[in-house]
């Protein structure tokens, strides 16, 4: 995924100081829209795929920022942090830093099988840091990126509101991970109203272009398993719409998750649950069953282009997924990309210093009701100080990979 420039965060956070929130903005990224590409590129219809899926990219990617995720203590009473996550490489699930165990006979098994998308990743082939060291051969800062950001795989994004070609986007991505026998990560992202209308704003002109285009999306998912991000901040930074327009985008996302269930009985559909330094649990909780995600998804997903620490996120989402109620089947996706070290403190966000890698893509995380850590924001790929918005930067990349 990619950066947000210093202007979008000024504006929202005079919005909501002018609303008595006093919120602290924190980390997003920005992703390609108008038919380019940036970080993972977001696959064009070829018509007639190679069996690389390679999609058609466009030589001048223009980039919008996606949503700020804003930091602040919640009311309710704090939860003990988490243990501090190595630096250096990013961990293995095995030796990386996590929540206490509970005993083994309170802590349910994890879950397994099918319905928890369980199978190695999809590494979509082209990518801005896949580029670069395909570019950069003799550069001294290549294997390290190479080794730890570009060979692990990471989200696919969908921006564009672009009826009659997202249906062979999607196809090319997924056409390519059925393949390989890997597990596409795919995150779409035209909501109307998108970003409160901040400098992320766009999407679909209204929500009966929506509904037509996610059931375009749908038409693209396969047969294989797959992962969808629905929307991210589409739920959780939504307060700037009326109770009536938020009502309605809630009953669209419901309906854009079964419709691609409908369309791909293995797609795993995630709603938006933003992080744990954001809303209490139980409000988050309230507006995902408002938006029909306990009976048309599969579960939520936390922290995305933030650095939260991943074990703050598992007992958040727990606490969030217990509070949501549904059906036991319902888990939760954590995007792990660059919390290896927690948080920055006072609300830093635009590339901060001293970030690190977080765990590797996995959907064998080991833990009840977590279905997978996954790099949603591509790391190395700039909040806009060290480099341009939604670009990779070499220096910021290697700096995450040396944590």
């Amino acid at each position: 995924m990619s950066g947000v420039p210093d202007r979008r965060r000024e504006e929202r956070n005079g919005r909501r100081l002018a609303a008595g929130r006093g919120v602290m903005t924190t980390a997003a990224s920005a992703v390609v829209a108008l038919g380019a590409v940036a970080g993972l590129m977001s696959a064009a219809d070829r018509g007639g795929e190679d069996d690389t899926a390679r999609p058609e990219v466009r030589s001048s990617p223009v980039t919008v920022p996606l949503p700020a995720r804003p930091s602040h203590p919640p009311p309710a009473p704090a939860e003990p942090s988490g243990p501090a996550e190595p630096s250096g490489p990013p961990p293995s699930p095995g030796r990386s830093a996590a929540p206490a165990p509970a005993s083994p006979a309170s802590r349910p098994a994890p879950r397994t099988g099918p319905e928890a998308a369980a199978g190695p990743l999809h590494r979509h082939p082209r990518s801005q840091v896949l580029d670069w060291v395909r570019k950069h051969r003799d550069d001294p800062r290549r294997p390290l990126i190479e080794s730890r950001i570009a060979a692990h795989p990471a989200a696919v994004w969908f921006p564009e509101h672009d009826p009659g070609r997202i249906a062979g986007q999607v196809r090319a991505v997924t056409a390519g991970a059925a393949a390989a026998g890997r597990v596409p990560v795919l995150v779409p992202y035209a909501i109307p109203d998108r970003d409160c209308g901040g400098a992320s704003q766009g999407g679909a002109p209204d929500l009966a272009a929506y509904d037509a285009w996610t059931g375009e999306f749908a038409a693209g998912l396969g047969d294989g398993p797959v992962i969808v991000i629905l929307e991210p901040d589409s739920i959780a930074l939504s307060g700037c719409l009326s109770d009536g327009v938020r009502a309605a985008r809630y009953a669209s996302l419901a309906r854009a998750a079964r419709t691609m269930k409908a369309a791909n009985p293995r797609a795993r559909v995630y709603f938006d649950a933003g992080h744990s330094g954001w809303h209490p649990a139980a409000r988050q909780a309230a507006e995902l069953r408002a938006a029909g995600a306990a009976t048309s998804g599969d579960g939520i997903f936390t922290n995305v282009s933030n650095f939260h620490r991943t074990g703050d996120e598992v007992r958040y989402a727990r606490r969030v997924l217990e509070a949501l109620g549904g059906p036991p089947g319902l888990g939760a996706v954590i995007d792990t990309s660059r919390n290896g070290n927690g948080a920055p403190e006072q609300g830093a966000w635009c590339d901060p210093p001293g970030r690190a890698l977080g765990r590797t893509p996995t959907t064998g995380t080991g833990e009840a009701r977590i279905d997978a850590y996954l790099w949603v924001k591509l790391p190395g790929e700039s909040d806009g100080c060290r480099g341009a918005a939604g670009t990779f930067t070499p220096d910021y990349a290697y700096e995450l990979a040396t944590g």
